[in-house]
This record gives C-alpha cells, sequence and structure tokens, in this order.
C-alpha cells in the first residue's frame, strides 16, 4: 500500500492534470469528435442520397432501355409491313404488266394469225386463179367450151350460194 503523501500527491496531480484537461483538452477533443461525428453523419446522408439517386437512375435508365426497346421494335415492325406492302405492291404491278404483255401478246398473235391466213389465202387464191387460167388455157381452145364451162359454172354456184340465187 503506498503512503498518504504519495497518495496525496498523486491526486493534487491527478485533480491538476484534470483540470487542465477539463479546461483546455476535452473542449478540443470533444469538438473533434463532434466534428467528426458531423462529418460521419454528413457522408453518411450524403451517401443515402447518392445510393437514392444511383437507384433512381438505375429506374430511369431501365425505363429508357424498355422504351427504346419498345421504339425499335415499333420501328421494325413498321418496318417489316412497308418492305410487306412495298413487295405486294410490286408483285401487282408486276402481275398487272404481265397480264398486260400477255393480253398484247395475244392480240399480237391473233393480228400476225389473221394477217397469216389472209395472205395464204390470197396466195391460195392467186395460184389457184394461175392454175386455173393455165388448165383453162390448154383445155379450153374453143369458144364453144368456154361458153359451157362459164355456163356449168354459174349453176353450179347459183345451187351453192342460195343467197346469190335470190339476187
Amino acid at each position: 500500500m503506498p503512503d498518504t503523501g504519495l497518495l496525496f500527491w498523486m491526486l493534487v496531480i491527478f485533480v491538476a492534470v484534470l483540470a487542465i484537461l477539463a479546461k483546455w483538452g476535452f473542449p478540443v477533443i470533444t469538438s473533434m469528435v463532434e466534428k467528426r461525428k458531423n462529418y460521419i453523419s454528413e457522408s453518411l446522408a450524403l451517401a443515402k442520397k447518392a445510393d437514392e439517386k444511383m437507384s433512381n437512375l438505375l429506374k430511369e435508365q431501365e425505363r429508357i432501355i424498355r422504351e427504346a426497346r419498345e421504339e425499335q421494335n415499333k420501328i421494325l415492325k413498321e418496318a417489316a409491313e412497308a418492305r410487306n406492302n412495298i413487295v405486294r405492291q410490286a408483285q401487282e404491278q408486276a402481275r398487272d404488266e404481265a397480264a398486260k404483255i400477255i393480253a398484247e401478246a395475244k392480240v399480237q398473235i391473233e393480228a400476225d394469225k389473221e394477217s397469216a391466213i389472209s395472205q395464204i389465202r390470197s396466195q391460195v387464191a392467186l395460184l389457184s386463179v394461175n392454175v386455173a387460167e393455165k388448165v383453162l388455157r390448154k383445155t379450153l381452145a374453143a369458144d364453144k367450151e368456154q361458153k359451157e364451162l362459164i355456163e356449168k359454172m354459174v349453176e353450179e354456184s347459183l345451187k351453192i350460194d342460195p343467197d346469190t340465187a335470190r339476187s
């Protein structure tokens, strides 16, 4: 056990150090602790606000991405519809054009056919006349034979064509 004198002086020094610390040390320490506490509180508040802002930004980002995807889908759908319309119109135009070309070709073919038939008929008639002329010249040397042949042909044509017989 220490001596009372030692205890007394230890107590006096302790009270003096405590008084000095209470007067000058503790206020500085407590103010520093208070500043640190305020700094930490403000940092936590700022971190909380930053976290909320980040959360809001993430939500906003997700919303913007969702809207962009919807817009992209809408644009793709419109583009597909436009492409289909263009293809359909092109097919319709091609069909119309093909039908028009086919119709024109049919008309042209029919005209060419009629022209060819007409030419063939005229050539056949010309050849027939030439052949008949040559045959008649050979066989009909006399006027009497010619008259008999003409009368016979007139009678035959009247028998064949009743409209001609009436007139």
